[in-house]
């Protein structure tokens, strides 16, 4: 109900029972920007908070001086008006202090400036891409690379969803971030298809992903920790559902898990080399076909094969997918329009899998199969 419909609370009332309140009620309420974890997140808000006293500073003396001034020389005190056409002392004045100013604020601006974009050195590289709706990671140099798709359920997601939503709803992912505290790591960020941002807040890092372009920050967290961020630039439909998750671990945590994430993805090749070989059934593909469509596809075309009309077409009924299988299959591995090439983002058995899922759901029973072989055939 409108508080204010309640005519025994005037609106003078309302803000004194604000102001009353107990100061819990407002502990969510942040009013300023996070100090951050990494080294050059503080350095951003001590220049922050300098700044931001300067500027107070001059509300201060400009606001006080014009108070003072319509106090003291209003018309009804007898005051006249001078009559004055410059002043040399005030014109010097009011240039020679701005000119002190931005210089106050310029000196420390440039040097954190320089420090922000300063990325040599560093004892880790990680290339970052973006795509339509989720990051890449790969380490640089030591073989390790891999998705980071959101791991929040579709239908949680959905528009009148009644499903309770869990602590990490949208901010959760499958293959979460992980670097080692008190190093300094370079990201190269850039895009595979639109333009996205990747942002932690707690680092003090943001910089846009461009297609074709190779952008460059890095971060130093000095403490182990867990954090959150999204991408920051709108990149289309499914922009809110690319979350980043990173975990921060002490170096020799790190570098067990980047010795077990060594022998994980060389388990994986070697499982998918094995998968390739072997002799699926129509049902089996259709199975893991729905897994890889629930991670990668339903997104766009939708749980039930309908599509967005005017966005993203529809898989149920369609003639490519239920007629023409060579370009069924060349559109998955090449893309097209806004549907990325997923030649290099999944292997030979789940783009097999997710094809023939496709061609035998929501009525699309066209009872065909595609193997792996038939996928390498193809690339």
């Amino acid at each position: 109900m409108n508080l204010f419909q309640n005519r025994s609370l005037s609106l003078p009332g309302f803000f004194l029972l604000l102001l009353l309140s107990p100061v819990t009620a407002f502990a969510d309420m942040a009013m300023n920007m996070p100090v951050g974890v990494s080294t050059i997140s503080r350095e951003i808000y001590g220049l922050h908070m300098y700044i931001l006293y300067i500027v107070c500073a001059i509300g201060v003396v400009v606001y006080g001086g014009i108070l003072y001034t319509i106090i003291k020389y209003r018309k009804s005190n007898g005051q006249e008006p001078a009559h004055f056409t410059h002043s040399l002392k005030v014109e010097l004045l009011w240039t020679a202090i701005p000119t002190v100013i931005l210089i106050a604020i310029a000196i420390p601006a440039t040097d954190t400036l320089r420090k922000i974009y300063d990325s040599s050195e560093s004892d880790l590289d990680i290339m970052i891409t973006g795509y339509q709706w989720k990051w890449k990671y790969e380490y640089v140099g030591e073989g390790v690379s891999f998705f980071s798709n959101l791991k929040t359920p579709l239908e949680q997601t959905e528009m009148g969803s009644t499903i309770e939503k869990n602590e990490a709803y949208l901010r959760e992912v499958d293959n979460p971030l992980v670097i080692p505290s008190d190093k300094k790591v370079r990201f190269l960020i850039t895009a595979n298809d639109v333009i996205h941002a990747w942002w932690v807040p707690d680092f003090g890092v943001k910089k846009d992903a461009i297609p074709g372009f190779i952008n460059e920050t890095w971060v130093k967290v000095e403490k182990p920790g867990h954090y959150t961020g999204a991408c920051a630039e709108l990149c289309g439909r499914n922009h809110g559902y690319m979350p980043i998750e990173v975990i921060v671990k002490t170096p020799e945590d790190y570098q067990a898990w980047l010795d077990s994430k060594k022998q994980s993805n060389q388990k994986q090749a070697a499982a998918a080399q094995e998968a390739a070989k072997k002799e699926w059934t129509l049902e089996d593909l259709v199975a893991h076909g729905e897994e890889v469509y629930e991670t990668n596809c339903a997104a766009c075309h939708q749980g039930n094969g309908e599509g967005i009309p005017g966005v993203f077409p529809a898989l149920k009924g369609s003639k490519i997918v239920t007629q023409d299988k060579k370009a069924h299959i060349n559109i998955v591995l090449g893309g097209k329009n806004n549907m990325p090439s997923f030649k290099a983002m999944l292997n030979d058995v789940d783009i097999a899998a997710v094809i023939t899922f496709e061609r035998n759901s929501w009525g699309n029973n066209t009872g065909e199969m595609v193997s792996p072989a038939d996928i390498a055939a193809s690339k």
